[in-house]
């Protein structure tokens, strides 16, 4: 998860203007909670339940979502990622990380 982190880190400018908590819950192997809800996106140690949309996907699919590697809306439909809490900002997620 540590790469995966840094990763995510590297993309927090891209968020700015997201005014969510977003958070990738990747079961066993760890959860990322990202609040962009101030004026510089951060990662946060906020309870995952808090977020007002999760992502649940597997570890291997968050590192090629992240790399661009896996198409979002693909993704959803596959099954491959589920959302619980808001899609409207779990779509503006998808089109800000493009």
């Amino acid at each position: 998860m540590e790469t995966i982190l840094e990763s995510v880190r590297q993309k927090l400018p891209q968020l700015r203007g997201l005014n969510a908590v977003v958070a990738f819950d990747c079961g066993e192997d760890g959860q990322i909670v990202v609040d962009a809800t101030g004026p510089e996106p951060e990662i946060s140690d906020d309870d995952i339940n808090d977020a007002d949309c999760i992502l649940k996907i597997k570890k291997a699919n968050l590192e090629k979502l992240i790399a661009g590697k896996l198409d979002p809306m693909l993704a959803f439909t596959m099954g491959k990622l589920k959302i619980k809490g808001s899609m409207g900002v779990a779509a503006k997620l998808s089109s800000m990380l493009d």
